[in-house]
């Protein structure tokens, strides 16, 4: 008998260390935060990454 996979949220916290710039609702849940322009989390992500973390730093929403 063929043993059930573990189910984990490793494909979740992934997700979620990401911006994706495409989506609309990340863009505007980012936007949101701290009172910026969808254009200018777009623009973050341009220009450092996806990394969520790059992206807030580049916004001013998080300390190094």
């Amino acid at each position: 008998m063929a043993k059930a996979k573990k189910k984990t949220s490793r494909g979740r916290n992934q997700d979620r260390a990401r911006v994706a710039g495409g989506q609309d609702y990340e863009v505007r849940y980012e936007a949101k935060k701290k009172n910026r322009s969808k254009a200018a989390v777009k623009k973050a992500v341009k220009k450092v990454g996806t990394s969520r973390k790059r992206v807030e730093r580049a916004l001013g929403l998080k300390k190094k």
